[in-house]
């Protein structure tokens, strides 16, 4: 095992804390990114969503509401878990959502992506459940106790 880093913060940050901080940190900012550039252009993102589900049995009112909710969603999401803040309800907020997204992208038989989702919700249920070694975030204090 390599020899420890010699300043007292990561002596005391245990490697599931700062493992579960860098994976949380980069699904965070996946998420809020994914949202946040969409909101300049939102009615012309909800425009294209419409468009993709024309094939489909969803009625085109349902789908332009999610299409102008969605990105709130995903920005609002991401930087709570970006922050560590809310991060049980974040992860569970996210994972519902990835449900719903695969709802909609079975419906349009695009498989690839969905095989993707299903990437992500098993992020979002390896955060889950591995919760307890949440580290340098808001709501669970800086957690850099020694395991």
């Amino acid at each position: 095992m390599p020899p420890e880093p010699s300043t007292p913060f990561f002596r005391s940050l245990s490697c599931e804390g700062a493992a579960y901080f860098l994976l949380r940190l980069a699904l965070g900012l996946n998420l809020f990114l994914h949202g946040a550039v969409r909101l300049p252009a939102l009615n012309a993102f909800a425009d294209t969503l419409v468009r993709g589900f024309a094939q489909t049995p969803l009625p085109s009112p349902l789908v332009h509401a999610f299409a102008l909710l969605l990105p709130f969603l995903e920005a609002v999401l991401g930087l709570l878990l970006t922050l560590g803040l809310l991060t049980r309800a974040a992860l569970f907020g996210g994972g519902l959502l990835m449900v719903v997204l695969i709802f909609g992208t079975a419906l349009r038989s695009q498989w690839e992506t969905l095989g993707l989702q299903m990437g992500y919700v098993f992020l979002y249920s390896v955060l889950l459940v591995t919760v307890r070694f949440n580290a340098l975030a808001l709501d669970g204090g800086w957690n850099v106790r020694k395991r």
